[in-house]
């Protein structure tokens, strides 16, 4: 048995707006990583860094330009490793619906509920970059 984190989220920016900020690198160290590398592209790696401690890599298993892009982990802490984590995303009137999901988790434990925690106020921050301009410290980021 494996378990999912799942988040939806309308932002009012376009798809292609939303696409950059979870795939380039610029973008996501605004709203997520502390460093980040990587291109979006299918089996491209990606360096996600938060500290020295959490050096973690993954690569983009599934890729639609503007649509949706996913990411398998595959070096990380043991919780994560056997996950994927990705965004598809659906155009809608003046906004983009965001569907996030973190799957194949295999232990309902605290760090995956901590997880799923973290993800909603990472996600939260992501709406408010796109709409606001607001970038948040990475060390004030949780």
């Amino acid at each position: 048995m494996s378990y999912s984190i799942f988040h939806n989220l309308e932002i009012k920016a376009s798809p292609k707006k939303v696409f950059d900020a979870v795939s380039q690198p610029k973008h996501l160290d605004n709203w997520w990583s502390l460093k980040s590398s990587g291109k979006p592209e299918v089996g491209s790696e990606y360096n996600l860094n938060f500290t020295e401690e959490y050096n973690w890599f993954c690569k983009v298993s599934a890729l639609k330009t503007n649509e949706s892009i996913h990411f398998k982990m595959t070096k990380s802490d043991t919780d994560w490793n056997s996950t994927t984590f990705g965004f598809d995303l659906e155009t809608k009137e003046k906004e983009t619906l965001v569907k996030f999901s973190h799957i194949n988790w295999q232990k309902d434990n605290h760090h995956f509920k901590h997880s799923s925690f973290c993800w909603a106020m990472l996600l939260n921050g992501l709406k408010n970059y796109l709409e606001k301009g607001i970038i948040i410290p990475f060390e004030d980021r949780n």
